[in-house]
């Protein structure tokens, strides 16, 4: 306890300012769910320009989250459990996650229920969602504002996520109004998860210890096997370099609150 005494007395809130936080942050992360029904109007190739740069700033700001926020956070804090076995356990159940829940989806030339891989892109989708609320409350918990620009990076990493969601369910043939209902109430998960990790953080004080090197694996998994690949597929030049660019920014932007605010 003298420990989670410290944690508090260093980002000077206590718990329910956390779970406050918290819970805002995910709220507003679950409403990009309805962001799909934006996109409906813009040219195709507008839209990909647009993501791209989503992509790889998300991508930067969750590996300079990792390696400057949550790593050094984890060394400084006593724990029982190798905070590298930890990121290597994290960046495992992502894989694993991702490899039975995300890869369930029609292909163009199989022939599969339309009802079974849309409710099973839902139920993948809720999966992820929850873990972005414990990962959203794993860095209130670091400090604010680095709970505060953790929920950026999500933020930017969950548009370019939600608008495929919804342009599944539509190809699924759900109807616009159901598709962002149901959508929305997959991206309510993430409030769950901050729920359920604030709860744990606050009833058993080892769990920091643990969630906090988990995460980073879990932002690095996202950053190197879901968002960079990415950015490899572009083939025009000046968009690599401008995504390249955006890569550094979101590193920049971790870099810049460790300065500032010391988190």
């Amino acid at each position: 306890m003298i420990c989670l005494k410290f944690l508090y007395l260093k980002i000077g809130v206590n718990m329910d300012d956390i779970l406050l936080y918290s819970v805002i942050a995910t709220f507003i992360v679950s409403l990009i769910s309805f962001i799909g029904v934006f996109t409906l109007g813009l040219k195709e190739k507008h839209l990909k320009k647009i993501l791209i740069l989503l992509v790889a700033f998300s991508a930067g700001a969750l590996m300079g989250g990792a390696f400057l926020h949550l790593l050094p956070e984890a060394l400084e804090s006593s724990s029982s459990c190798d905070p590298f076995i930890c990121v290597l356990f994290g960046f495992s159940i992502f894989f694993l996650l991702e490899k039975f829940l995300f890869w369930h989806h029609c292909h163009e030339h199989q022939k599969c229920e339309i009802h079974s891989f849309t409710y099973m892109n839902l139920i993948g989708d809720g999966v992820h969602n929850f873990i972005d609320g414990l990962i959203i409350v794993t860095g209130f918990i670091v400090s604010i504002p680095f709970g505060i620009t953790t929920t950026i990076a999500i933020i930017a990493h969950e548009i370019p996520q939600e608008i495929g969601d919804f342009a599944v369910l539509l190809y699924g043939g759900w109807k616009k109004k159901k598709a962002l209902l149901f959508n929305f109430a997959s991206g309510l998960t993430a409030v769950l998860g901050t729920v359920i990790g604030a709860l744990a953080y606050s009833s058993v004080p080892q769990f920091t210890s643990f969630l906090l090197p988990f995460a980073a694996g879990g932002f690095i998994y996202i950053a190197s096997s879901d968002l960079i690949p990415e950015l490899h597929k572009q083939k025009d030049v000046k968009r690599s370099v401008l995504a390249f660019i955006m890569f550094v920014i979101g590193i920049g932007f971790m870099y810049a609150v460790k300065l500032y605010f010391g988190g």
